[in-house]
């Protein structure tokens, strides 16, 4: 079950640039929409369904940069979501 985001919020405008395909850093975050904890952000949206990913990247000068993308789940994730159904469980449960 997929819900929506108000559109008010910090959290719909983060979930819109990475349903567009957008991939963004914490300092992109802080920068364009005032968000102090990316991470944080990024739980939000995965608790509501959806696959956002986390990879780390060495940039040009040196630094390790963690960026956030929304994907597709593997197929993997959806066998086990699937089993965890089959079982009984959802997330109410747990």
């Amino acid at each position: 079950m997929k819900y929506t985001f108000s559109k008010d919020t910090k959290t719909f405008k983060v979930f819109k640039a990475l349903k567009d395909g957008a991939t963004i850093t914490p300092a992109q975050a802080k920068k364009q929409f005032g968000i102090g904890n990316m991470s944080a952000e990024a739980s939000r949206i995965r608790q509501n369904g959806y696959a956002v990913y986390s990879n780390t990247r060495k940039a040009s000068n040196g630094v390790v940069v963690r960026e956030y993308t929304m994907g597709n789940p593997s197929r993997e994730v959806v066998a086990l979501g699937n089993a965890a159904k089959a079982k009984g469980l959802t997330l109410e449960t747990i």
